[in-house]
């Protein structure tokens, strides 16, 4: 139901900041809200706001802050937390979940105001954080020769190495888990014994604004969830379900993540959800190696990108953080692939040393059939990316795309263009495997001699053309696709349903809230809008060039060859196998061709469009 939904319809009126919520007697919550996009990861692409959960236990000894924020909420948090906690405190531990920059550099500015602090994280954690924190970050204004900022003395650090539970004097028992992944190697979540409260810092994320402690139902946030899987846990699924196993253990009574709300009686659905969305990709024959390292994030949020692209394809990705891999799990993963990506930050003039020595595996062990990729970041130059090209090209290598170079951060519109090339990339590999089971077979296809499928194919639709666009002038995303899998689906209020593909790109588009346009075509007027939407893409090109667009009244592209259109909000979205099944309220439409009538699209076969 509607009111049921978590997030909130107007963020228009809300403000970043931080609100205190308690849980028990010297046991509290810090939420940090923020109605805006200011970062542009594939995974705030909703653009629902976001909101981040940090931890207080205060004992008699010391003050243990769970899960500190990053540096975006920095003024905010600390203007809370100095109301909570003296600076005179005898000591602070800060318990950091995983490892980046942006949380690094808040480390830092804490330390300027709080003196005595000790750094808990896991033994990769560790590494990372030593690593980051001497990093000179460069920006727009820089060169090599200038100091970015003033280095801060490296504040204590425990390790946690494996499992370790520790007492506090107020009863309180914390258990630290450590929960390495590719994306975050450092990974560590915190369970609490006395509330029964699990801290899973990145698991079971949702990017809303959200001021409740916890989600009223279980399918209140299933939509933002399942995208936050889609966008970051997707393409390490075994990894993330071995970490879900160890939940067993523990009496959990509600999950907290790191990003929006608890939930409380409903995560057992919550954890079957995620394994069974990790089994979802339909090609798992097929798997694609992505071998990379992130110094200050950005090539990471590059790598998400790309892999959010491929696994829309229902192509299997193995994400490899080439820092914490072994030289044999490496080959081995590159023996089994059927594509290679990698992606390096330039420092210092060169790759990273972890890159340059998976380089010389893939070129000792990659197959030169098998279509590879570049991708990265740079600040000052991009020495990293031109070495990765020039030894694979000069390897024998054949490109699946062309080499990808993004200074500094990728921003909506090449977010947009980055997943676009991964689905390509992993359409590539589908129909040349496609191409390997014809032959195979002698030319035989077996739907067209299997009645069910044939009969399916007299389910006949209209001929339609979907528009959608999303942002404002700066950040404007665009999409369209030819849909004929339409039916009116509602009365009161008048609805639609549209299956819509999960490989095609204008689907990011079509998330709850989301409003589109239904241009529905005309009988005998329809041959050049087919043409202009069927013709094959590049990554991030605009659908519309070279047409005439009106917009409905919410800003949605109208074509003026169409017969009529409507325009609708996404209100629910259900997985159909290999499709998208979107439910939509319709708020306007209009016909402009009265004495026109509708173009149908006829199949013989129901095993494809």
């Amino acid at each position: 139901m509607l009111e049921d939904k978590i997030s909130s319809p107007n963020l228009g009126n809300l403000v970043k900041k931080t609100i205190h919520i308690p849980i028990e007697q010297n046991f509290f919550c810090l939420r940090s809200l923020n109605p805006n996009r200011t970062r542009f990861e594939v995974e705030y692409s909703l653009e629902k706001g976001s909101c981040t959960n940090s931890f207080i236990l205060k004992s008699l000894e010391d003050t243990i802050l769970i899960h500190p924020p990053g540096l975006t909420f920095e003024k905010e948090f600390l203007k809370k937390f100095e109301t909570l906690i003296s600076r005179d405190s005898s000591e602070i531990k800060l318990v950091m979940g995983h490892i980046n920059p942006n949380k690094v550099a808040f480390v830092k500015r804490m330390s300027i105001k709080y003196k005595n602090i000790t750094v808990i994280c896991s033994n990769p954690g560790a590494k990372l954080f030593k690593e980051i924190w001497h990093q000179r970050k460069p920006n727009n204004n820089t060169t090599t020769n200038q100091v970015i900022e003033k280095e801060e003395s490296l504040p204590a650090i425990q390790i946690i190495r494996q499992v370790e539970t520790f007492l506090l004097d107020n009863n309180f028992e914390l258990t630290f888990i450590p929960a390495p992944t590719a994306r975050w190697p450092g990974g560590l979540i915190v369970f609490e014994k006395q509330t029964g409260l699990l801290m899973s810092d990145k698991l079971f994320g949702a990017h809303v604004y959200e001021e409740k402690w916890a989600e009223p139902n279980s399918t209140s946030t299933e939509d933002e969830r399942r995208h936050y899987f889609d966008c970051l846990m997707a393409p390490m699924s075994n990894q993330v379900n071995s970490i879900i196993e160890k939940f067993e253990e523990f009496d959990i009574d509600t999950i907290i993540p790191g990003h929006g709300p608890a939930i409380s009686g409903s995560w057992r659905s919550l954890l079957n959800n995620y394994q069974s969305w990790g089994e979802s990709q339909k090609y798992n024959n097929l798997r694609v190696a992505l071998l990379f390292a992130s110094a200050y994030g950005n090539t990471a949020a590059i790598a998400d990108a790309i892999a959010r692209g491929i696994s829309k394809t229902g192509v299997k990705i193995k994400i490899i953080n080439c820092e914490f891999t072994s030289s044999e799990s490496l080959i081995t993963e590159i023996r089994k692939a059927d594509g290679y990506l990698i992606g390096s930050p330039t420092l210092g003039g060169h790759a990273p040393t972890p890159i340059v020595s998976a380089l010389g595996t893939l070129l000792s062990e990659g197959n030169r059939e098998k279509p590879v990729g570049v991708f990265g970041s740079y600040g000052w130059s991009g020495e990293a990316l031109e070495l990765l090209e020039k030894k694979l090209k000069d390897g024998g290598f054949k490109f699946g795309f062309e080499p990808i170079k993004i200074k500094f951060s990728p921003d909506p519109s090449m977010i947009k263009k980055l997943e676009e090339t991964g689905i390509q990339y992993g359409k590539k590999l589908i129909n040349a495997k496609l191409r390997q089971q014809r032959k195979a077979n002698v030319g035989l296809n077996t739907s067209k001699s299997d009645p069910t499928i044939n009969a399916l194919g007299r389910v006949v639709g209209s001929l339609c053309i979907l528009t959608a666009q999303k942002g404002n002038e700066d950040n404007l995303l665009s999409g369209a696709m030819v849909a004929s899998w339409v039916s009116q689906a509602s009365f009161s209020p008048p609805g639609i349903t549209i299956a819509v593909a999960k490989e095609r790109a204008v689907e990011n588009l079509l998330h709850k809230g989301d409003s589109f346009a239904l241009n529905i075509l005309e009988e005998n007027n329809y041959q050049n809008l087919l043409k202009q939407f069927l013709q094959s893409f590049k990554p991030g090109e605009n659908r519309f060039n070279g047409l005439e667009i009106k917009l409905s009244p919410g800003n949605q592209p109208l074509l003026n060859e169409a017969l009529a259109w409507l325009e609708g909000t996404v209100n629910q979205r259900m997985e159909c196998g290999d499709h998208w099944l979107i439910y939509a309220e319709i708020k306007y439409g209009k016909v402009i061709k009265k004495d026109g009538l509708t173009a149908v699209h006829h199949r013989k076969t129901g095993a494809n469009y």
